[in-house]
């Protein structure tokens, strides 16, 4: 069985669930959104590359999470998609750090005041 992280493309229903969106609204960024464009199987199944799944993420930072229009979004990429990228990426890594610092504070908030005496001796 594959894992996720493994799969070279993915079906739009995954996709959705993924990021939390309808397979409507992927449709509609598709044809709003020239570089979205996922792969079509031969009966026009669509398959996300990871790179696709990107692209996406990106769209659904600057609609779903910094409020701005589809429109707004489509030039704002077409004008400064580098400086989009790095603003994402950075956010991207921010998460990371904070989903890890919260995970060490509950493994430290699980210890006792007893077991952190022993530790420390």
């Amino acid at each position: 069985m594959k894992k996720k992280d493994q799969k070279l493309y993915y079906y739009i229903g995954e996709v959705a669930e993924m990021l939390d969106v309808s397979e409507t609204t992927l449709r509609y960024w598709e044809r709003m959104f020239p570089e979205l464009q996922p792969r079509r199987s031969g009966r026009g199944v669509r398959h996300y590359s990871k790179a696709d799944i990107n692209t996406i993420r990106m769209i659904h930072y600057l609609v779903k999470e910094r409020g701005m229009t589809v429109a707004g979004a489509i030039r704002q990429l077409k004008t400064n998609k580098e400086a989009v990228v790095h603003t994402f990426e950075v956010l991207q890594r921010l998460e990371t750090v904070r989903t890890e610092l919260l995970d060490m504070q509950r493994a430290l908030n699980s210890f006792t005041y007893e077991q952190m005496e022993k530790l420390a001796k």
